[in-house]
């Protein structure tokens, strides 16, 4: 909730939840890299998937060193880099999506240096005007997020933290009560990245993360190597609120990027995955 002319509102992503939630569904995140391939081609990518049912579309603005990144995702973000994307471009991009899905909660995701170079206040206030509702920063600590998050909750945008497997109990509950949106859980060790399966502690996790967000009412969405269906109910069972897909997602983009068949395909697969959120 943040305020706006004295009132309380809710944005997009709270918006988003609430409905599911009414509707007894589970949340469908989807992350691009805005750019790769290109940025024509990114905007027809969103909408393919946001036409295959996902709720929440995170987009990447490409950054030299993405440290929460595998290789996958790394050679994409390297690709669009090389192609002269810059933060400008992908919020242009954002505002032409928000254009033509005006409910659709959008999501940047990117790293700190992109918002202290352009000076966060500036920032996110363009990224406002361009119909963003959120931002996600891996490698902002919470013991120096006080500007990012004052800026942030001063123009009602929310802003989701991260948590790994290890994250220790005291820690996890001071994230979780400075998060807003939702609390994004790193479901294994390591970076993104398909997975072929999940060990016994990535359930463990999801689980002792669950009773924490729900005693702080955020919802939870877990990520990081979750590639189909089985996967996607895997999560649910477990107890997330959501599930984040990106890496799945870009290699498909990988293997399909000069056929006809791209977009179709990848509303196909979307389509599938959201099946499981219901």
């Amino acid at each position: 909730m943040y305020k706006s002319n004295g009132i309380l509102k809710e944005n997009r992503i709270e918006s988003k939840f609430n409905e599911l939630k009414n509707k007894s569904q589970k949340a469908l995140i989807c992350y691009v890299v805005a750019g790769y391939p290109d940025i024509k081609t990114s905007e027809h990518i969103i909408s393919s998937l946001i036409n295959g049912g996902a709720d929440i579309i995170e987009i990447g603005i490409p950054f030299s060193d993405p440290i929460a990144d595998g290789s996958t995702i790394q050679d994409a973000i390297q690709n669009s880099l090389i192609a002269g994307t810059t933060p400008d471009m992908c919020l242009e991009l954002s505002s032409r999506i928000r254009k033509t899905f005006p409910n659709i909660p959008l999501i940047i995701m990117t790293y700190s240096n992109i918002l202290y170079r352009k000076g966060y206040i500036q920032f996110a206030k363009k990224a406002k005007a361009s119909g963003i509702d959120g931002f996600i920063i891996p490698d902002i600590p919470i013991e120096e997020s006080k500007e990012y998050l004052n800026t942030m909750q001063n123009i009602g945008m929310s802003t989701i933290f991260l948590v790994s497997p290890n994250t220790s109990e005291k820690r996890l509950k001071m994230i979780s009560r400075i998060c807003t949106g939702f609390l994004y859980a790193i479901s294994v060790y390591g970076t993104t990245g398909e997975r072929q399966g999940f060990d016994k502690y990535t359930i463990e996790s999801i689980k002792r993360v669950k009773k924490v967000t729900a005693a702080e009412d955020i919802p939870l969405a877990v990520g990081f190597g979750i590639s189909n269906p089985q996967h996607v109910k895997y999560m649910i069972d477990a107890g997330a609120d959501a599930v984040i897909i990106g890496s799945a997602i870009i290699k498909k983009i990988k293997e399909l990027e000069n056929k006809d068949t791209l977009f179709t395909t990848l509303q196909k697969f979307i389509f599938e995955l959201k099946n499981s959120c219901r």
